[in-house]
């Protein structure tokens, strides 16, 4: 199996606009360095959090290219892959240039709804279709499909080069059943920051996380007490920013984080349709919780 080198605090990147709609490349460059002096493992780029489905095909390669340039090797990156016609994301891996990247995270199928063995060979395909680690990607509340247990650990014994899932099913009997039976070599990430504390304390590695983009010391932190078994001062992270995982995320991802990035003074509040920005009463009660943790 490849070696898994995804581990500890990875940041689900944002995209910063500017008022226009542009992304603003100033803002992100600014960012990205911010995060890498204070404690980010690894960044995960183009997905979910980026806003990803509204950037153009140009967009995405400057990105990525300014993305690589910046970290220059110092850490590992992720690219999103995923999508609900396999055939395209073959051709995708087949044609894309993926320099200076170190895997791929490829979400669960949406909107199509595949059986179990549908997962299977989807991901199968993929995995065969690249040389490049693949991270699988289970987030079953966007998705409409939860890929079980049994299917992530049968994948991780198939496919040499899936070395990971980013588990966001919020389901910790299921994170436990991969944990305890996955083959040695493949492991999990949590793909939920409020669950990072106890999947870590099962056994994941790391997270892929919404919060990092501003949090990135604090949360970084919590993890690696974890890792040293230090769970007592990591409990008091997790139980410090409780009420701010839940107002991330009420308004839907990634308006909450770009809401609060924009209170510390790194970007515009700026989101492309069909996202909006968070509700004025979200805003003003996380600014108050930022206060008081005098962020």
């Amino acid at each position: 199996m490849v070696h898994n080198i995804f581990k500890g605090l990875g940041i689900a990147l944002i995209t910063p606009f500017l008022e226009d709609g542009s992304v603003d490349y100033k803002s992100l460059i600014r960012l990205v360095e911010y995060q890498l002096d204070n404690g980010a493992d690894f960044f995960c780029i183009l997905a979910t959090t980026g806003e990803t489905p509204t950037l153009t095909a140009e967009e995405k390669q400057k990105i990525k290219d300014l993305v690589v340039s910046l970290v220059g090797g110092r850490v590992p990156i992720l690219v999103g892959c995923g999508g609900y016609n396999t055939a395209e994301i073959v051709q995708e891996l087949q044609t894309r240039d993926f320099r200076g990247v170190d895997g791929i995270l490829s979400v669960c199928p949406y909107y199509n709804k595949p059986s179990q063995e549908g997962l299977y060979q989807h991901f199968k395909t993929i995995a065969a279709a690249t040389s490049l680690p693949v991270v699988l990607y289970n987030v079953p509340g966007r998705t409409g499909v939860n890929m079980k247990a049994e299917t992530t650990v049968r994948l991780a014994r198939d496919c040499q080069n899936i070395v990971a899932i980013k588990e966001a099913s919020g389901n910790l009997e299921q994170v436990d059943e991969i944990i305890k039976n996955k083959p040695r070599g493949f492991e999990v990430l949590s793909g939920d920051d409020a669950l990072t504390f106890p999947m870590v304390s099962c056994g994941a590695v790391g997270a892929i996380s919404v919060i990092g983009n501003a949090l990135p010391r604090e949360f970084s932190k919590m993890i690696r007490l974890q890792m040293k078994g230090e769970y007592d001062p990591a409990r008091k992270i997790h139980h410090r920013f409780q009420d701010l995982f839940s107002l991330l995320f009420v308004d839907g991802n990634p308006a909450g984080v770009k809401a609060m990035l924009h209170e510390m003074g790194y970007i515009q509040n700026v989101l492309r349709l069909p996202l909006v920005p968070t509700r004025i009463s979200t805003l003003q009660r996380m600014s108050e919780i930022m206060k008081e943790l005098k962020i």
